[in-house]
């Protein structure tokens, strides 16, 4: 099982980006998945998760990035994207995505996960 995400660079204040997770030999439909982020002296933040159903389901953003940002996935492509838009300097961290296997269809939470991938780096410049 591998989780890769990328995406990450540099964007001035106000830009956006996409990132991505690509999953390999895992099972979206199984799985939950997060997106975290960590800045330096910062504890890591759930920005966003969402649920393993592949129709209706369910999302959850962090306070931070409510109405900025937004989750999708493609279960073809094994992948889950994180749209973020309207970027400020204090998103710069390096953003992790993670994958929880669930019961639960509809619903996510920042539970962690039982795969990570290695992060990709989001620097916003002022």
């Amino acid at each position: 099982v591998q989780l890769q995400a990328s995406g990450g660079g540099l964007v001035q204040a106000g830009g956006s980006l996409r990132l991505s997770c690509a999953a390999s030999g895992l099972n979206l439909d199984l799985y939950a998945v997060s997106w975290f982020r960590q800045a330096p002296g910062k504890e890591r933040e759930g920005v966003s998760c969402i649920s393993k159903t592949r129709i209706h389901y369910g999302t959850k953003y962090g306070d931070s990035v409510q109405g900025r940002f937004t989750i999708s996935k493609d279960h073809a492509k094994h992948t889950v994207y994180l749209q973020m838009n309207s970027l400020q300097p204090e998103d710069t961290a390096v953003y992790y995505c993670a994958a929880d296997r669930t019961l639960n269809s509809r619903y996510c939470d920042f539970n962690g996960g039982d795969y990570w991938g290695k992060g990709t780096l989001v620097t916003v410049s002022s």
